[in-house]
This record gives C-alpha cells, sequence and structure tokens, in this order.
C-alpha cells in the first residue's frame, strides 16, 4: 500500500475520534433558553393549565416570588435509554474503524486494537450518569389587557425540549 495512504487515513480518523468524542460529551450538555410565550387565556386559568402541565411532567413548585410574579419549578430528567445505546453503538463503530486503523499503521495482526471496542459502552455510561440531573424551569405571568381582548405573556426559562414541548401541548404561540 502507498505510504501516504496508511498515515493520512490515521490522521482522518483521528479527527473524527475527536469529533466523536465532543459529540458523545455535548449530549449531556444544558441546553436552557429562554422564550417569551403569548396565550389568549387570563391569567389564572392559564397558570393552572401549567400547573397541571408541570405536574403531570413530574415538576414540583419550589418557590413563588409573588412580587415579582415567578413560579419556579423543579425536576427529575431522566436520561433516555435510546440515546444510550445510541451513542454506545456510535463509540463501538468509532472504535473499530480506529483500531483497524492501528492496526494498518503498527502492521499488526493482533486481536489488541479490536479490543477498543470493548470500551464503547463507556461513553453509554457517560451520557447515563451526565444527563439525569435536577432541572429548573422558571415561568414569569404578565397580563396584557388591549381593546378587543386580554392575553398572558409567559417568560419561560428551561431547556429548549422543555419548551417545546410546553409551547406544544398548552399551544401556546411564540411572541415576535
Amino acid at each position: 500500500m502507498d505510504t501516504a495512504i496508511v498515515p493520512s487515513t490515521f490522521l482522518l480518523t483521528l479527527l473524527l475520534s475527536v469529533g466523536l468524542f465532543f459529540f458523545i460529551r455535548a449530549s449531556t450538555k444544558d441546553r436552557i433558553e429562554k422564550a417569551q410565550l403569548v396565550s389568549e387565556q387570563d391569567e389564572t386559568t392559564l397558570m393552572t393549565q401549567l400547573k397541571d402541565y408541570f405536574r403531570s411532567r413530574a415538576y414540583r413548585v419550589t418557590s413563588i416570588d409573588q412580587d415579582k410574579n415567578i413560579v419556579t419549578f423543579e425536576g427529575l430528567v431522566r436520561p433516555s435509554w435510546f440515546l444510550a445505546i445510541f451513542l454506545t453503538f456510535l463509540a463501538a463503530v468509532g472504535f473499530a474503524c480506529l483500531s483497524l486503523v492501528l492496526a494498518q499503521v503498527f502492521d499488526s495482526q493482533s486481536p489488541l486494537f479490536l479490543s477498543l471496542v470493548l470500551l464503547s459502552p463507556l461513553s453509554g455510561i457517560f451520557y447515563w450518569r451526565k444527563s439525569g440531573r435536577l432541572e429548573q424551569v422558571s415561568l414569569k405571568m404578565e397580563s396584557v389587557q388591549n381593546e378587543q381582548h386580554s392575553s398572558s405573556i409567559i417568560t419561560v426559562v428551561a431547556h429548549r425540549d422543555e419548551l417545546a414541548e410546553l409551547q406544544r401541548a398548552l399551544q401556546l404561540k411564540m411572541l415576535d
């Protein structure tokens, strides 16, 4: 085999391995966002729906600041089995590729390099331990009166997936 092919393949595989490492690490990152949502319902009805929604999602009220009209919910976010298995699979494929390239670089027929694949469950364990955490959702409610009707504006600080689910479940619109 051409002598330039093996080192360049090794370099590209190392770069891909670094990318895979950061992808696995990013799977546990907090993605907290702030959004303003609008509802046509009055404040009392909407707050009841919000409490019921968060209670159904295993959140509980941790603090209420009546001066600023802010309610904070807290709940345990469970890790996803699918994502843990998927990350383990990706790591196994990555380690298999790396071991094949290492076997070519060092011209070895030893199964020692293929044993790197046995490290792949560590990525699933890493994800499982880091992604199961307490998460907070902060809501600030404001009532807006105009000539035609009243509406409520909710400022929500939460994980982006929770924001999307809240918006979908309660048919809230994003404030422009």
